[in-house]
C-alpha cells in the first residue's frame, strides 16, 4: 500500500508540474528545444520529472535519513541539470562533449555547464550516501559502503542521462532498473516517469538533463538504501564498465542493430 501511495504521489505531482510549466509562456520558450527528428519539443518534461520523482520517493522512503537522501539526490541534480539544459546551449558550451571534453575546457580555464553538473551530481551522490549511511561498525567498513554507495548514485544518474537520446528511451530503462530494485523510493520515481511516458513518446516534451540525471540518481538513492558493499560493488562495476564502453560504442547503434531492443525502444513511438 505504501509503494502504491508513492507511486501515486510521484505521478500526481509530475503530472501538475508539467502542465504548470507548459501553462507558463516565460518559462516555455526558453525550454523549447529541436529533437532529432527535427520537431520542436519542450524540456518541460525534465523539472516536472525531477520534481514528481523526488517528491514521490521522499512520500516512499523507509526513514527520514532515506527521504533525505533522495531529496538531496533529486533537488540537486535536478537543479544542475536544468542549468546545463539552459546554460549547455549555448554555442561555446556545445563543444565540449563528455567527461574529456569536459575536462579539456577546464584545462584551457574554461568552466563548462556540463562541469558544473558533474561536480553537483557527484556531491549530491556524496551527501546521499552519507545519509543513507551504513550498518558496518569499522571507520573503514561505512567509508567503503558511502563511496560505494556515492559512487552508485552519481554513476547511475549518468547512465540514465546517456540514454536519453531518443522519446521514452530513459524511462523505459529507469522501469527495467527500478522495478527489481523495488521500494518506495523507486516507486515513487517511476511513478513521475510514467506519468510522463506519453508526452515523451509522443516527442511533445523531452527530459533533458535535469529529468533523466534526477531519475537516474534518485534510482540510485534506492538501490544504494536497499543493498550492502556486495550490491552495490556490482551495481558500480557495471555502471562504470558501461560508461566507459559510451565513450566508444554508440547505444543508439547497438539498440538499432539488435531486433528486440530496436522493437522495445521503438515500443508506443510516435511514427516518424
Amino acid at each position: 500500500m505504501a509503494i502504491l501511495r508513492s507511486f501515486g504521489v510521484g505521478a500526481s505531482v509530475a503530472r501538475a508540474a508539467l502542465g504548470w510549466i507548459r501553462r507558463d509562456a516565460a518559462y516555455a520558450a526558453v525550454l523549447e528545444r529541436t529533437n532529432f527528428h527535427g520537431r520542436t519539443v519542450s524540456l518541460a518534461g525534465g523539472p516536472a520529472l525531477a520534481l514528481g520523482a523526488t517528491v514521490g520517493a521522499a512520500a516512499g522512503a523507509r526513514s527520514p535519513r532515506v527521504a533525505a537522501a533522495a531529496l538531496t539526490a533529486g533537488v540537486v541534480s535536478g537543479s544542475v541539470g536544468l542549468y546545463d539544459d539552459i546554460a549547455g546551449n549555448q554555442p561555446a558550451q556545445k563543444a565540449a562533449k563528455g567527461f574529456a571534453g569536459h575536462l579539456g575546457a577546464l584545462r584551457e580555464g574554461q568552466v563548462t555547464s556540463g562541469l558544473v553538473k558533474i561536480a553537483g551530481v557527484g556531491a549530491a551522490g556524496l551527501i546521499a550516501s552519507t545519509l543513507i549511511g551504513s550498518k558496518r561498525t569499522s571507520f573503514l567498513g561505512r567509508t567503503s559502503d558511502v563511496l560505494l554507495g556515492a559512487g552508485v548514485i552519481a554513476g547511475m544518474a549518468n547512465f540514465v542521462n546517456l540514454l536519453d537520446l531518443r522519446p521514452g528511451r530513459a524511462i523505459k530503462a529507469g522501469v527495467a532498473i527500478g522495478v527489481p530494485v523495488g521500494g518506495g523510493v523507486a516507486a515513487g520515481t517511476l511513478g513521475a516517469a510514467t506519468a510522463l511516458l506519453p508526452e515523451d513518446l509522443g516527442e511533445e516534451i523531452m527530459l533533458g538533463d535535469a529529468g533523466a540525471n534526477a531519475m537516474g540518481a534518485l534510482l540510485g538513492v534506492a538501490l544504494a538504501s536497499r543493498t550492502g558493499m556486495g550490491g552495490r560493488f556490482v551495481a558500480l562495476a557495471a555502471l562504470a564498465a558501461l560508461t566507459a564502453a559510451s565513450e566508444k560504442v554508440s547505444y543508439t547503434k547497438v539498440i538499432q542493430d539488435t531486433p528486440w531492443l530496436r522493437k522495445l525502444d521503438e515500443l508506443g513511438r510516435r511514427p516518424t
